[in-house]
């Protein structure tokens, strides 16, 4: 399964105004912005965890 054609985009768009209405959307738009956000710099944090005990690992 691909990434979604123009014509697809424009009924998925369409169907997420129908189910949320125009003012909801930016609220929605944050929410995910905030998510994505968290889940970066959770990420970032494992990452350096692991690159730390990596480095604890070979002193030893």
């Amino acid at each position: 399964m691909g990434l979604p054609g123009g014509m697809e985009m424009i009924l998925l768009v369409f169907v997420v105004l129908l189910l949320f209405g125009g003012k909801k959307i930016p609220e929605l738009a944050r929410g995910l912005g905030k998510g994505i956000r968290e889940f970066n710099q959770a990420k970032a944090t494992i990452k350096e965890e692991i690159e730390e005990g990596i480095k604890e690992e070979s002193k030893s």
